[in-house]
């Protein structure tokens, strides 16, 4: 990997992983919804306007039900779920249990295509279960109802990517990445909505500059300018390689949060964090060095498929 691909990868790993930061900054202020309402609208206008810029093309009449349906898979529950959860946990949390999307992913295509699973990806499921309990148990937040109801709602959101996921393969083949992501940023902004706008917060209290800057800053660098990042590393890397951005977030989502939020990181969250990325390396395909050439080349198919 060349020195300026390794670069976006690690760029792109910063700013998925800062959004948890700044989700845990402006959801107490604004509340869930708000926030994440400000995050897909102001991705979903600097989106298009890219694509204006690069005379893209989106089809949003042509697709609309499936850009709808992606919106709100892969953006408007997952991103409402973690900002809901973030009320109660830190940014590192929930960063390191977002990395368990590969594995119900995995769980996913399994139940919903009746792919088989091997030894090696029931493993993986095993150990992830074990980072849980290890990650939950020797955390240094309290372990009361509302922070067990925030990890469920932090683990739904991984699900949510799951299906999302299997859903974009089978819904949009031959579709820009591009313009799906930008298609499924107005698809939630347009759902969320009517949501949003049944749950605005009462604010008593003078909003702060910081809480502003987060929402504008998770929309516009940690959505907009990450998926930019991300589609540059599918073409110039390949799509494995840039899967290797999983191991990542969680790492700086610990990093902005020791630095920015001064949280404490425990042993308990270490070996947690340690146990569920030995989990997701042996789910997903990032270790393709483990199958054969004919398989590899058809997981490499799949995922250029998925991404064109």
């Amino acid at each position: 990997m060349k020195f300026k691909d390794g670069m976006a990868l690690f760029g792109l790993a910063a700013l998925w992983g800062a959004s948890f930061l700044f989700i845990r900054i402006s959801s107490p202020v604004f509340g869930p919804f708000l926030t994440i309402q400000g995050r897909v609208t102001f991705a979903a206008f600097a989106l298009v306007l890219y694509l204006v810029i690069t005379k893209g093309s989106l089809h949003f009449i042509k697709r609309w039900r499936q850009y709808l349906i992606i919106g709100v898979l892969n953006a408007a529950i997952p991103f409402t779920l973690i900002a809901t959860s973030a009320l109660h946990l830190t940014a590192s949390i929930s960063s390191i249990l977002n990395s368990l999307t590969p594995i119900f992913t995995a769980l996913v295509v399994w139940f919903w295509s009746n792919e088989k699973l091997g030894i090696r990806k029931w493993l993986g499921i095993m150990v992830g279960v074990l980072g849980v309990i290890l990650l939950v148990g020797w955390s240094s937040i309290p372990f009361t109802y509302n922070v067990k109801i925030a990890i469920g709602l932090a683990v739904l959101s991984t699900i949510s990517y799951g299906i999302a996921g299997v859903y974009a393969k089978k819904a949009f083949v031959g579709v820009p990445a591009l313009s799906l992501a930008t298609g499924q940023q107005i698809g939630a902004a347009i759902l969320l909505l009517p949501f949003t706008l049944l749950n605005l917060p009462t604010i008593t209290h003078k909003v702060s500059v910081v809480a502003i800057l987060a929402v504008l800053a998770l929309a516009l660098f940690c959505t907009a300018i990450a998926y930019l990042l991300y589609f540059y590393l599918i073409e110039s890397v390949g799509p494995t390689k840039t899967l290797s951005v999983t191991f990542l977030i969680p790492v700086f989502g610990m990093i902005w949060g020791v630095l920015i939020l001064k949280e404490h990181i425990t042993l308990g969250m270490l070996l947690g964090f340690i146990v569920i990325l030995c989990s997701v390396f042996l789910i997903s395909e990032i270790s393709l060095g483990l199958l054969t050439s004919k398989k590899r080349m058809q997981v490499l198919q799949a995922f250029r498929d998925l991404r064109k």
